[in-house]
């Protein structure tokens, strides 16, 4: 139902109304998680969901995350095993997405699971999110909200440069705390697996549930969730990865006390080396250089530890490398 025009909403009880009325509609509303601005829709309105392939121009095998505001309700969508009861009952609500089967009198449209038979299933831990989701009173699937392919939205600013026209309205939370989406953990298998780090470490997950394997990406088969395509989370200028210093005519990213030496454009994700703050920069940072560039040229990034969220970072790096 999405027209010309989209409104941005208050983070106030009337925002929040004027937001579960659109859509309950059939429309689209971004809002703010912690990591990310999510686009949402009804979850059980097949074509409400369609419109967020219509308007993010989402392949249509890729899968999308359903937000709900609590475990319980989580648990009566998908059948988590022993695991992944302990991973909900530690992370949620928070940063980590879990998938697995969906049970059988879900009433989820078909084409939030893009042809598999787990769904993808999350609790956010932003306040406004949740508010969002209990004042609805059913689950939203909420991928990011930015065309597909490209840099992740971390506040209100960059979902309008974006969608604007393409979505119904913007409820307005500021900035996003973690920066990074969320970490996927896969249930299909005795061992959970890594589909996509995140928000959640994996040092953390294993604290709690012991060995987690890891998952390639996935370009010739349908990805059972989201964030598994090589290319993702692409700005326009090219990257180029472990850079020591900027190259002439080359923007610079860096990270650490090391300094731009003479790049006339350049942000530090955190100059004090701070992963949390890095992850919280990181979207903000590219779409800023990228804009500084026009969208061409080259971004030199450099070396981001890979330790706790440095892999999580590391992964959104490499997917905005990649050939597109």
């Amino acid at each position: 139902m999405s027209g010309p025009n989209t409104i941005r909403l208050s983070a106030t009880d009337r925002g929040i109304r004027a937001g579960v009325a659109l859509l309950r509609r059939g429309g689209l509303v971004a809002f703010p998680t912690e990591t990310v601005y999510g686009l949402g829709a009804d979850a059980r309105d097949e074509r409400a969901v369609a419109g967020i392939y219509r308007a993010k121009r989402r392949p249509a095998r890729n899968p999308l995350i359903v937000h709900v505001p609590d475990v319980a309700s989580a648990l009566a969508l998908i059948d988590l095993p022993e695991k992944g009861r302990r991973a909900a009952e530690a992370f949620w609500p928070g940063p980590l997405t879990l998938v697995a089967p969906m049970r059988g009198g879900a009433r989820i449209a078909p084409i939030c699971r893009a042809g598999a038979a787990t769904l993808a299933v999350r609790v956010p831990a932003a306040p406004l999110a949740l508010d969002l989701l209990r004042a609805f009173g059913g689950p939203l699937a909420a991928p990011s909200a930015n065309l597909s392919g490209q840099v992740s939205p971390t506040c209100a600013d960059h979902v309008m440069e974006e969608l604007t026209g393409r979505i119904d309205g913007v409820l307005d939370g500021g900035d996003c705390a973690v920066g990074l989406e969320s970490t996927i953990l896969g249930f299909e298998r005795e061992t959970p697996v890594l589909l996509r780090p995140g928000g959640v470490t994996l040092e953390a997950l294993e604290q709690v549930l012991g060995p987690v394997l890891a998952a390639g990406v996935v370009e010739d088969v349908a990805p059972t969730a989201p964030g598994q395509m090589t290319s993702h989370y692409a700005p326009g200028a090219a990257l180029r990865l472990g850079a020591e210093e900027p190259r002439l005519g080359e923007a610079w990213l860096g990270f650490g006390p090391n300094p731009a030496r003479g790049s006339a454009i350049s942000l530090n994700l955190s100059p004090s080396g701070s992963l949390d703050e890095a992850a919280a920069n990181l979207f903000a940072h590219l779409r800023t250089l990228d804009t500084l560039l026009g969208g061409s040229g080259t971004i030199a990034v450099a070396s981001i530890p890979a330790r706790g969220l440095g892999h999580a970072i590391n992964d959104r790096l490499a997917r905005a490398a990649a050939p597109r």
